[in-house]
């Protein structure tokens, strides 16, 4: 197989990098940001997310830095339990520490950090750099997020919409907070729907939390700063479940995130020419799914087998379609429902639902 450009260091970059480095491919990865900046937050990963993982990693460094969790424990706002579910091998871990692991398999010599790549429209599936040089490569995968430029310049007629949900997300290191918890997803809900708070134990002092809003009801200024979100989450906050209450106070603010959500109207294809898309880049899918990384690592391992299986580039590319959009669209659909559930005050949502889509 000839030579790949990779583009984009996230979950799905790396997790293609580490199925083509398993089989001896040619490829090099690209990242426009630096490899110090590992912002972000952090993943649910079902049991198949985690069998996926564990073909390009040690499950044993996996399991170090994130828990178990035992239950789903769903409450209202005040905090009493409403549903308590059992969880089979659901696994939770912080973005910046999937990342570490990935990367680690990784040859140094094959990333490159602080490279913007741009589609360019002269030399249609060409991509170049912000110097004008092109990359040199006959097979491009593009792993560029949920709102890749690379696919809009490809893809001029899609359209994205904002979803009528926004998080704040953050991760505190306290162990006072964390002795308080269990190893469970705990989530408390406001009675009249489209406010929740999620709280999971990452380690024995790491706890990762994360507030859902219905951005109609509730509005979060476009160009907040880290203290007006914070008093604002003071102010929504204040009266709930004394937990929540103390986790928002008693937080600190340095790392959230602002998690503006958009989904495509409607899936483009999969790949154009010799330029194929994964991950985000290729299906965005709503928070409420919990299926970002595990969609993403059998997207790297199909697109993986397909390139050995086929004899063509197209081939392959076709047959990693058409196995992969049918589940994404199931997801799609998933993470809908279960967006217009949390959008419904209390009494009208269904029990026993599940935040996790599953196929």
């Amino acid at each position: 197989m000839n030579k790949i450009a990779v583009v984009g260091a996230g979950i799905s970059g790396l997790s293609i990098a580490g199925y083509l480095e398993k089989h001896n491919f040619d490829y090099h990865i690209y990242e426009r940001r630096k490899k110090d900046d590992l912002t972000g937050h952090g993943f649910l990963l079902p049991h198949e997310g985690i069998e996926y993982l564990s073909q390009i990693i040690d499950p044993s460094l996996l399991f170090e830095h994130g828990n178990f969790l035992k239950k789903y424990i769903r409450y209202s706002h005040k905090g009493k339990v409403l549903a308590e579910k059992d969880l089979d091998n659901v696994f939770v871990i912080s973005r910046s520490s999937l990342i570490h692991i990935l990367s680690q398999n990784i040859p140094a010599e094959k990333i490159s950090y602080g490279e913007t790549l741009s589609h360019c429209s002269v030399q249609p599936g060409k991509l170049k750099f912000s110097d004008g040089t092109y990359v040199d490569s006959d097979m491009i995968i593009v792993s560029d997020g949920s709102k890749s430029r690379i696919r809009r310049d490809i893809f001029k007629d899609e359209k994205m919409r904002t979803v009528q949900e926004n998080e704040v997300v953050n991760i505190i290191r306290c162990k006072d907070i964390a002795a308080r918890l269990d190893c469970n997803f705990m989530k408390f809900h406001h009675e009249d729907g489209g406010l929740a708070f999620g709280i999971l134990k990452l380690s024995a002092d790491t706890v990762l939390w994360y507030s859902q809003f219905d951005n109609e009801k509730y509005r979060i200024c476009e160009e907040c700063s880290v203290e007006s979100l914070k008093k604002y989450m003071f102010e929504v906050f204040d009266d709930w479940d004394p937990l929540v209450a103390d986790i928002v106070k008693g937080s600190s603010y340095e790392n959230v995130h602002l998690w503006r959500v958009y989904e495509l109207e409607q899936l483009n294809p999969f790949y154009k020419d010799h330029i194929v898309f994964i991950g985000d880049a290729a299906h965005p899918l709503i928070p409420f799914t919990s299926q970002g990384v595990t969609s993403a690592l059998k997207d790297s391992f199909s697109l993986t087998r397909q390139l050995l299986e086929e004899k063509t580039m197209t081939e392959a590319f076709k047959k990693y379609e058409a196995e992969r959009k049918p589940e994404i669209e199931t997801h799609i659909n998933n993470g809908r429902i279960l967006l217009n559930q949390f959008l419904l005050p209390l009494h009208q949502q269904t029990e026993n639902i599940l935040p996790i889509s599953y196929k």
